[in-house]
């Protein structure tokens, strides 16, 4: 399923995560250091979903 939504992008995965069993959220992982770091997103998601969430490497 798809839908647009024009809220913040870690404002709507938390919302999402509410009727989810499973957000999956990805990184970019750009170069060896910063490709161990996780964007802003992706800890949000980690910190505040109401589901599991998988974080996805490239």
């Amino acid at each position: 399923m798809a839908e647009a939504v024009t809220e913040h992008p870690a404002a709507a995965l938390a919302a999402a995560s509410t009727t989810a069993q499973l957000l999956v959220v990805g990184t970019r992982g750009r170069g060896a250091v910063r490709g161990m770091l996780l964007g802003s997103v992706s800890q949000h998601a980690l910190r505040h979903s109401a589901c599991t969430v998988a974080v996805a490497h490239s």
